[in-house]
């Protein structure tokens, strides 16, 4: 397998993303702010619910990876689909699941960070009663873009447990 990305790199953008310079006159920031905006509602039947990207990075890089923003309504979640350079994802706000095609669901809150090898079947995307939010960042995308596959029915993500 072949990884060209600098995870270094990766903490880098995070933490200087992270040191957001608007503050309130009493010097805190409350929970409604967020460290990168919201962006674009997407619209692709890619996706079920509504779901916004605001992709940042330059789209024609050296480094072979793009990343971006994603914010997730309530229930709303990405179809299955993979990566062919990988994947990993930064969780930064509300509660939200991940799931392998066959694997047991994992549940994800702020600060977890999810790792996806080349090629693996999954799907991720908020849970019932919260926004979700996460930096996903694909990897070698010389490799290939998205692989797009069925849309997670409600059948499967109604028998998620909470």
């Amino acid at each position: 397998m072949k990884y060209n990305f600098n995870y270094s790199l990766i903490f880098l953008i995070i933490l200087i993303a992270s040191c957001n310079p608007k503050k309130k006159s009493d010097e805190t920031i409350s929970q409604s702010e967020t460290v990168f905006p919201k962006g674009e509602k997407i619209i692709s039947e890619n996706f079920t619910g509504t779901i916004w990207l605001q992709m940042m990075g330059a789209n024609d890089s050296t480094l072979h990876a793009r990343f971006g923003n994603v914010t997730f309504e309530p229930k709303a979640r990405t179809n299955w689909h993979s990566h062919p350079g990988g994947q990993i994802l930064f969780i930064t706000e509300g509660q939200g699941y991940y799931q392998e095609k066959d694997q047991p669901t994992r549940s994800l809150s702020k600060g977890d960070v999810v790792e996806i090898p080349p090629n693996v079947v999954h799907w991720h995307g908020a849970g019932p009663d919260s926004e979700f939010a996460h930096i996903a960042i694909s990897l070698n995308t010389d490799e290939g873009g998205v692989v797009w596959l069925q849309p997670v029915t409600d059948k499967e993500y109604g028998g998620l447990k909470k």
